[in-house]
Parts: structure tokens; sequence; C-alpha cells
């Protein structure tokens, strides 16, 4: 009678949702707790989960222990468990103040899981928002942890959640020697798939360490496409803290390998672009360290000019306009780009091509071959059309 109750309680938070949340109509993985709760009975849990990982408006890890579930170890991303470390900070291991469950970082000592910190566990739960692109580190956590399964023999469910870029596919192709935290899979810079159909093209295809294969199972959401537009509930990190920042990520995020904020240390990340460089600009911002958003941003007390975006409309493509125009503007363009941008872009091509004076037209034929062979591998997983 008790789980009927706190499951109603639970369920009645979905009804009262703020205005600006009335495009997020999808019922999330994490919401079919019909089918969550017999998979779990006596098992022990783990959970890999962040601020982002809601039932309603309780976090799934209060949901689960409230509902008597073995939770036995939560496993915190980049940001922490609760969502609130800065960008890059490097997040220690604790105890959950409020269940009173271990906390075990993934974005500290390790990235992966060890067989230690799994062997008492029947099953692992992923549940986090992505935003769909290459690289935002979540997906890299997932990859691991779907290794960690597959080497210790270990249950994995993913709840998915709507990918708010996931009408489009687009950009280069990752190379297999770029591959790093910031890219794992040879797949362009918007994938176009929510974590659990990613989940399932990483062990479909083989991606694995080893070419290993875990045993996954994905939740899936009711009432969502890939063409729906989806108002995320909470930020999914830091740095983008609403919707225009989150459309504008795919695109923007390419210039962390340049000398150009974007605005990290302001109150517009992923919003605004500019250099102390560009004087002939007439817009301003000075980034400045944020608390638990961005402790040392880039061009930190420095008087940028530049662009804002905050009320453009984002192009649903990964777009380069605003890539080519910097570098163009840029006084020293021997000092535009940083190593970090190949990384970034998955290719040692794209900042070749910009370089050599190619306009975006002609940049994206290059993708085209490889962007029509995603796609057709892509179908084999997709889970909503």
């Amino acid at each position: 009678m008790i789980r009927i109750w706190v499951l109603s309680i639970f369920l009645l938070g979905l009804s009262t949702c703020e205005a600006q949340k009335t495009k997020a109509r999808a019922s999330v993985g994490a919401e079919q707790l019909d089918q969550l709760l017999p998979i779990l009975k006596d098992k022990r849990v783990g959970l890999v989960v962040n601020n982002t990982s809601l039932v309603g408006k309780t976090h799934l890890a209060d949901t689960l222990v409230a509902l008597k579930v073995q939770v036995k170890r939560i496993f915190g991303p980049e940001h922490g468990f609760r969502g609130d470390a800065a960008d890059g900070e490097h997040v220690k291991d604790e105890i959950d103040s409020k269940t009173g469950v271990p906390v075990v970082s993934l974005y500290g000592k390790n990235y992966k899981a060890t067989a230690d910190q799994v062997k008492d566990l029947d099953i692992l739960i992923f549940d986090i928002q992505d935003v769909g692109a290459r690289f935002y580190t979540y997906i890299s956590t997932m990859h691991y942890l779907m290794e960690t399964c597959a080497e210790n023999s270990k249950q994995l469910i993913i709840l998915d959640r709507p990918n708010p870029n996931g009408s489009y596919v687009d950009g280069p192709i990752m190379q297999p020697e770029l591959k790093s935290f910031v890219g794992m899979h040879p797949i362009p810079i918007t994938h176009g798939m929510t974590v659990g159909e990613l989940a399932q093209m990483i062990n479909g295809e083989g991606w694995l360490e080893g070419g290993e294969k875990c045993n996954l199972t994905v939740i899936k959401m009711k009432d969502w496409k890939h063409e729906d537009d989806y108002s995320l509930p909470v930020r999914p990190s830091p740095n983008l803290p609403n919707d225009q920042a989150i459309r504008l990520y795919p695109s923007l995020c390419l210039f962390e390998g340049t000398s150009i904020s974007l605005g990290r240390g302001t109150p517009m990340p992923f919003q605004v672009l500019g250099s102390p460089e560009l004087k002939d600009m007439t817009f301003t911002f000075t980034p400045v360290p944020i608390k638990g958003v961005s402790i040392e941003p880039p061009l930190k007390n420095k008087l940028c000019y530049g662009m804002d975006l905050r009320s453009v409309a984002p192009a649903r493509k990964v777009d380069l306009h605003y890539l080519l125009l910097f570098y163009q503007k840029y006084p020293d363009k021997e000092k535009f780009f940083t190593p970090y941008f190949d990384k970034l872009a998955g290719t040692t091509q794209l900042k070749q091509q910009i370089k050599n004076g190619l306009s975006e037209e002609q940049i994206r034929v290059s993708w085209k071959p490889g962007l029509d062979a995603f796609k057709a591998k892509r179908m084999k997983y997709l889970l909503y059309q």
C-alpha cells in the first residue's frame, strides 16, 4: 500500500510543472516505474545519476530509496551527483546527506567504475539528461559504465530521456585517432539519438573495449519523437542554463578550442561570443569566476567585445557561421586555434579547411559521405520514429 501512495505522490508532481516546462510533455524512462520496479525487486542497485535524474520533481535516488529499493551506491559524473560542481572541477567521493548512500565520483580519480566498486551490485542504472552532442561528457561516462558492466557481468538499465537536439544529425565524423573523453565514438557532432539509442549502437557496433557487449535494457519514454521540441525541466549542467544555450551548444562548443570566450564566467554562457582583440564589435562582457559554475573562465576579468546570441533563432544544424566570422575578424590568426580544437571537432580537417578559406557550404559537402553512412547505420538503433 505504501508503494502505491508514494508512487501517486511522485506522479502527481508531473502535472504541476511551471509554465516554462509546458513543452516537456514526454514521459521519460524514469517515470515508467511499473516497468522498473519489478526488475529491481530483491536486487542490489547502483545509480549513475545527477541533478537531472528526476521522477516528476523528485530525484530518482530519493524515489527509489523511498520505495525500499536496495540502492547500495551512487556514482556521480562531471559536475557531481547533485550537479553543483563547476566545469572541469574534480569531484570527491562522499556520503549523500539526504539518503545516506555512498557517492563515488566518476570525475575525480577515475572516469570508469572499478570492479571493486561494483562487485556487491546486481544492477546498475544510468539516468542522466544528455543534450545530443558528441563532446558532452555524460555519454562518455555511459560508455565506461557499459564497459564496467560487460567486464563484470552486471546488468545495465538505461532510463531514456529526450534529446533536445535530436531532430538533426550533423558535423564531421570523429577520427579514431582523436578519441578522448570529449569524443569516444565515430559519430558526428550531433548524432540525433537518445542515450538509450546510442547505448544500443555502442553495443551493436562493438565499440566497447575488446568488442564486448553489456547486458543492456533500455526503458523507453512515452509520447516523444525525434522531431519534437523539448524544454528541459532543469539545467543539464551549470553552463547550460536554458533552452537557448542548449540549442546553440553543438555549434558554439567548438569555440572552446579557440581564443574566443563563449561566455563562461557570465550569466549567459553559450549565448555570447567575444574577445579583447575584437574592439570593432559593440557588444561587451567580462568573464569572472562564478562558484559552482566556472572557477577559471577563459579570458577571466578581461573586457571582451563580440556578439550577443540570446535572441537569435538557433539553426537545426552545426552552424559554422559564427566560427568562420570570428576567425575572419581575429587579428592574429596563428593564435586563434588551440590544440584542443581538433579533439572537439573530431577531425584535423576542419581547422585546415577554415584556414584555407573554404566556405561553410564547401565544408559541409566534405561531411556528406560520412553523414550518409552514419545515418544508415543509425536507423538500426532508433527507438522513436
